[in-house]
Parts: structure tokens; C-alpha cells; sequence
């Protein structure tokens, strides 16, 4: 692995050393003052993470970068809370998010988090306590506090990407207020089984420490696909001046398992009856993730009205993925099936920067929150994918013997750095008592430069854009506890793709795919604890490119497309013991003047609902159901192109408390043993739904 040179380095350490000298100063002039407030005796979190009940959340810091109530932001968001993922024993993002409505998870060739948002699909948008997490792997759950999804193109928060939208993950915190614990066990009918803990300990008044983990082993209804990961977490905060807030986290995670591409087509369907047999080579197909993760954040006061908040991360990520997949249609329900094979390795660095000076005015007749930030970024890619020879390339579906495989073939290899520079800014403004506007502006420049070293001589690629995105929100609130809003928003992705492993000679040439959503909707906190909402959204994306059905290894233009929406949403208590969470979304994603081609992995409906109802006072109940209609597994450009079924899970739990500090639960995920297909890669990497799966989890809080 390439070390990060002096020139990406010393950028970040001038702007580091520019806020660290403001919040010193800042620190000094507020010491000078006087002592704080000897009550105050707990250290403020370091991320603000808004405030939940039960399964509705009130807040949020991801949509704005400030911490704004959520009927005040002017997009749609879901958030689903720590309690929810622990209620429903949810174990992957992908999990979680087949709750979330309007979200299509993919299959993301058995390594990696993959998802779909408003006809975008994307493996990079993804983030952790708002800063980029853009490298391709399955990111655990054990360290969260919640899961925030953004719908549409945000840019000016966020920068590039996030076309359809993002995923935030928001981070445990310290405190000082309390000592606690809390350790999870499980085992479910698979034969799978693994471990959880969480214990938060104030070190002094204003000081504390948190420590997460967690290990797990899995099994699958597939044969030999299993895996094994573990993950620790700790986290120190302190105050370290009146007002003034410091955070040094690490994380460290390690994954290694059996990727799993599912099965080939056959008529333009997925194939049935080889639910369990896997198209792989057992001991070849593996994917193992080292991934080394510190960050540090620092918040404060400079003065009354003014705070500061900086994050810098770096991150190192070492990735392998070897596999044998299905490489196109069956020849029959009892012929072969063609089979191809690749290795790919990825050692990515990420260095990252992110500062937010935040000014208040409130209490006037027209108040302000004005934020004005700079975000700089270098991350440096080495990528290396050869391609495999396997002894038989077809493989029998009445006699299926694994061939053996060789990796030799040079297909890739490439070294890549990425630098960004982003300056923003966002005006909240209150218009008195019943209309708020945001508006907000974002200059970004990101620069890749690199080296393909597969042609002789080598062959350096590169380019530079600069890109300007604007956002307007305006809301209406009639009353205190509702909301319709109007947005336009707008985001861009460069040319190099989400993982910047090449450019072409043709694709260097090419601007930016751009990405414009027009968005109205409405929020109502019905009663205390319950919000529903609504929105109706056009996005369009101009500059569209697409991974080429015929060649997945490839991509075609295909223009401008055009995807209209409406989503509905409900969280909260329905009443004092029946608790909810779900929505419905119906979508037409289309390529913009030709309806006939429609995009992939976009159900035209879908729906889902969580419920928890309390029986008894130490007996909970837990019934959910998930649905989607009919989708296309790739982009619909040729009559051959695989139409994945609609289905509809169900999903139950019962809950009961032991003692005050001791709970079991048992979820069984696809309760009524439902046949169904879960998701899809490709034409012919498509995933059979896992049948009836039961898991029993023990909890202890200390």
C-alpha cells in the first residue's frame, strides 16, 4: 500500500491546525470568563445524535449538519432507531434497511452493502456520524445509535454522490452522566450464534469511555456459505475546557466469509429449484475485509450564538474478493450454466476533514442558523483484479462437480488518488411563527490522478471538475406539530465512478453525471410519539451511465432518466403499548422520453410495517410484513432481461423480561416460509429469499 504523500497530507494538516488554533483561543477567551457550571457534570456527546422514542425520532443532525427537529427539514428521511434494529434482531444495513420504504437492497455480489434510492444505485453513499464511508463492504451494527436514510440528491451537505440519496450511520457516544452496560448473546436455526457488548464508564466529571464489540459466526440455508467477523469500538470523550468537547474513536473490523452470487436465469426468470446450490468453487470463493478506522472530533462554543465543530478520520481499509459466479442464462432447467471467475484486491486510504462554524440569531422576528463549512479529502486507491481460468467453464445442473480455478489473466491494475475541496454554506431562516426557509450553496473540486499499468508503457488518467450545488426548502407550518415543504436539490458523480478505478480514454472526457430532484411533501406529529409523513418526487439524472446488462464489467450512456415517487411513512406509539414503523412507496423509474426502458432493482410498490405490542407488562409481541411488487434485475433494454417476482415476508417476535435487567427474545424471520427472491446483482446473479430462520437473543443490562 501506497503511503499518503506529503502533498495530500500537508492540506489537512493546515486546515486541522487552523481549527484546533480557533478552539484553543476560543477555549482560552470562554476560561477567562469563569468557572462553568459546577452541576454541569456530564460530558455533552460528542456527535448530536437527536433525540428518540421508541421508534420515532425527533431530531436530526444528518439533513442540515445542525440539529434540526425533523418536521423542520424540507426532504424525506427515516430513521430507524437503535430499538427497532435491537427489537428486530436485525444483524447487516442490508437487513435494515428492507424496512426502510422506497430503499431496494442489492445483492452486491456477496460483499459488499449495496442499495438502490430513487432509481440510483449506488455502493458508496454511504456514511458514518456524517463523514464519507465510500469503501465496498458490509458494515456492522453493534456501535449504533440509529440509521438515518436521506432521499434525493443532497450535495451541498454531503458532496458528491448521493444521487438517490444517502445512508448515515450514526455512532454510540460517551457519557459522563452514568455507568452502564449491556451484553447480547444469540443463536439462530441456521447455526449460527455470536456476541455483543456495550459498556459506558465516566472516568470523572468530565471525562468518559465507551466500549463496543462484537463477534459472530454465520450460516446460510446455502451449502458451504458461511462466515465469520469481529469488531471493536472504543471511544474516548472529555471535555477539555468549559464548553469544549473532545472525541478519539477507533474502530477496527474484520470479516471474512463465503461470497455468494446466488443463481443464473433461465427465460428471463430466475432459475427455480437450486435454492441451496451454490455456482461457486467452495475453498475459492472468499471475501476477507481488514478495515482500521480513527477518528477524532472536537465541539465548542466560541461565543454565545457561535460554535465549531471539526472531524478528522483516516482510514484504512485492505479488502480481498475472490469468486466463481453464474456468467449467464441457463441452458435449461436440467442443462449447464456458464460460469466465470475473478480475483480483486483493494488497499484504500482515506484522510479525512470536515469543519462546520455554526452562527445563531434567534428570538427576533426573523431568526438564523448559518453554517459555513470546508471539507478536504484525499484517499488513495491501489486496485489489482485478475481474471481466473477454470478447468470446466460450463457447470451441470444434474451433475454439478466444482471445477478447479487458476488466477493469472491481468484485468486490472491501478493506482489512484482522489483529492476533494468543498466550501458551503446554509442559511436556516424562521419568518416569524409559520414559515422557515433553507437555503444553501456548495462549491466542490475533486481531482483524480492516476496510473493504469496494464498497457505498455503505463497509461496516466486523470481529471478535474468543479462543481456547484445548490438547495432551496421552503416549509409551511400551520401548526407547531405540522409541516409541507417544497425542495430542489441537486448533486453530481464524477466520471471515475464511485470506487475511482479508472478512467478510459472516452470516459475522461465526459462531464459529470448530474442528478436534480424536485420534492413536496408533509409531516404531522399526529399525537406525542407518532409522526407520519408524506412526499411526492421527481428526480432526474442527466449524463446517465449504467452497468451494461451484456457486460457488467461495463457501462453504457443511456442518457437522461426520469424517476417520480410517492412515499408515505409512519413511526412512533400508536398508543401506549402498540409501537409502529414502516411506509409505502410507489415509483416509476423509466429512461426519461422512452417509458418501455425501465430501470433496475425499482419495484413499482413497496411496502413494509414493524409492530411491537406489549401483552403484559414483561410481554411484548412483534409482527412485521414486507413487500414488493415485480422489479428488473438489470436495466430493461432487451426482452431477455431477468424480471425478479414480487413477494411478501412475514417476519414475528415474542419478547419477555426475565427479571428487571435480563430479557430473551426469539424473531423468525420469513415466518410463513415464503419462497420468494430476495434481490439481484445482475441478469444472473440473482438471490433466493432465505426460507423460515429463527433466533434467540439474550440480553443483560449491568
Amino acid at each position: 500500500m501506497r503511503a499518503l504523500s506529503s502533498i495530500a497530507v500537508e492540506p489537512m494538516r493546515n486546515l486541522f491546525l487552523l481549527s484546533a488554533s480557533l478552539a484553543a483561543v476560543a477555549g482560552a477567551a470562554h476560561a477567562q470568563q469563569g468557572p462553568s457550571d459546577p452541576g454541569a457534570a456530564e460530558v455533552e456527546p460528542i456527535v448530536v445524535t437527536g433525540r428518540a422514542r421508541g421508534y420515532q425520532a425527533l431530531d436530526t443532525v444528518t439533513a442540515t449538519k445542525t440539529d434540526t427537529p425533523l418536521i423542520d427539514v424540507p426532504q424525506s428521511v427515516s430513521v430507524v432507531t437503535a430499538e427497532q434494529i435491537e427489537d428486530q434482531g436485525l444483524r447487516s444495513v442490508g437487513d435494515v434497511l428492507r424496512y426502510v420504504p422506497g430503499v431496494t437492497v442489492g445483492q452486491g455480489e456477496g460483499n459488499r452493502d449495496q442499495i438502490t434510492l430513487r432509481g440510483q444505485n449506488t455502493t458508496a453513499d454511504f456514511f458514518i456520524d456524517g463523514v464519507r464511508d465510500d469503501v465496498q463492504y458490509y458494515r456492522p451494527l453493534y456501535n449504533l445509535e440509529r440509521i438515518e436514510v436521506l432521499r434525493g440528491p443532497y450535495a451541498l451537505i454531503f458532496g458528491r454522490g448521493g444521487g438517490g440519496g444517502i445512508v448515515n450511520r450514526v455512532q454510540k457516544a460517551p457519557s459522563a452522566d452514568a455507568a452502564f452496560g449491556e451484553g447480547r448473546v444469540f443463536a439462530d436455526s441456521f447455526g449460527g450464534y455470536g456476541a455483543w457488548i456495550d459498556v459506558n464508564r465516566p472516568l470523572g466529571d468530565r471525562v468518559a469511555f465507551r466500549l463496543n464489540a462484537m463477534v459472530e459466526e454465520s450460516e446460510s440455508f446455502r451449502d458451504f456459505v458461511d462466515g465469520s467477523r469481529w469488531a471493536v469500538n472504543p471511544y474516548l470523550a472529555a471535555e477539555i475546557a468549559p464548553g469544549w468537547n473532545l472525541g478519539l474513536s477507533y474502530e477496527h473490523v474484520d470479516d471474512d466469509r463465503v461470497p455468494d452470487r446466488g443463481v443464473p436465469s433461465y427465460l428471463g426468470v430466475p432459475l427455480e429449484g437450486y435454492d441451496e446450490l451454490v455456482f461457486g468453487v467452495p475453498g475459492v470463493n472468499r471475501t476477507t475485509l481488514d478495515a482500521d478506522v480513527a477518528k477524532l472530533r472536537l465541539d465548542g462554543r466560541i461565543a454565545p450564538g457561535l460554535s465549531l465543530n471539526t472531524t478528522l478520520v483516516y482510514a484504512d481499509y485492505d479488502k480481498v474478493y475472490a469468486n466463481v459466479y453464474p456468467n449467464g442464462p441457463a441452458t435449461s432447467p436440467t442443462g449447464t450454466v456458464p460460469l466465470a471467475a475473478y480475483v480483486d484486491t483493494t488497499d484504500r486510504t482515506n484522510a479525512l476533514f470536515q469543519s462546520n462554524l455554526i452562527w445563531e440569531v434567534l428570538g427576533g422576528p426573523i431568526e438564523h442558523r448559518v453554517m459555513i463549512g470546508v471539507e478536504h479529502g484525499d484517499q488513495e486507491t491501489d486496485n489489482v483484479r485478475l481474471n481466473g481460468t477454470l478447468s470446466d467453464p460450463t457447470f451441470s445442473l444434474t451433475s454439478p462437480t466444482y471445477p478447479t480455478v487458476t488466477f493469472g489473466t491481468d484485468a486490472r491494475d491501478t493506482f489512484s488518488r482522489v483529492t476533494t475541496t468543498s466550501v458551503y454554506a446554509q442559511d436556516q431562516i424562521g419568518l416569524g411563527r409559520f414559515f422557515d426557509v433553507i437555503l444553501g450553496l456548495r462549491w466542490d473540486r475533486f481531482e483524480i490522478e492516476g496510473t493504469d499499468f496494464l498497457p505498455t508503457p503505463d497509461r496516466a488518467f486523470g481529471r478535474t471538475d468543479e462543481m456547484v450545488s445548490p438547495r432551496l426548502g421552503l416549509i409551511w407550518k400551520p401548526a407547531e406539530n405540522a409541516s409541507v415543504y417544497a425542495s430542489y436539490s441537486r448533486s453530481f458523480l464524477p466520471r471515475s465512478g464511485e470506487q475511482f478505478a479508472s478512467l478510459t480514454p472516452t470516459t475522461q472526457n465526459l462531464e459529470p453525471e448530474e442528478f436534480e430532484n424536485l420534492e413536496v411533501g408533509a409531516k404531522w406529529d399526529a399525537r406525542p410519539g407518532l409522526s407520519l409523513t408524506a412526499a411526492l418526487f421527481e428526480l432526474r439524472r442527466t449524463n446517465a451511465t449504467t452497468p451494461d446488462p451484456a457486460n457488467p464489467a461495463a457501462t453504457i450512456n443511456v442518457g437522461e432518466t426520469r424517476t417520480r415517487g410517492l412515499e408515505l411513512g409512519v413511526a412512533g406509539r400508536v398508543t401506549d403499548r402498540w409501537t409502529v414503523a414502516g411506509g409505502y412507496t410507489w415509483q416509476d423509474a423509466v429512461l426519461d422520453g422512452n417509458d418501455s426502458v425501465e430501470l433496475a432493482q425499482v419495484p413499482e410498490h413497496s411496502l413494509s410495517l414493524w409492530n411491537r405490542y406489549e401483552a403484559t407488562d414483561r410481554l411484548g409481541l412483534g409482527l412485521g410484513v414486507v413487500h414488493q411488487s415485480d422489479q428488473w434485475a438489470a436495466i430493461r433494454t432487451a426482452p431477455t432481461t431477468t424480471r425478479l417476482p414480487g413477494f411478501t415476508r412475514v417476519d414475528a417476535a415474542v419478547f419477555w423480561a426475565l427479571t428487571p435487567t435480563v430479557d430473551v427474545q426469539l424473531n423468525v424471520e420469513n415466518l410463513l416460509d415464503e419462497g420468494y427472491w430476495a434481490d439481484a446483482h445482475n441478469n444472473n446473479n440473482l438471490s433466493p429469499g432465505a426460507p423460515r430462520n429463527a433466533r434467540l437473543t439474550l440480553s443483560a443490562r449491568f
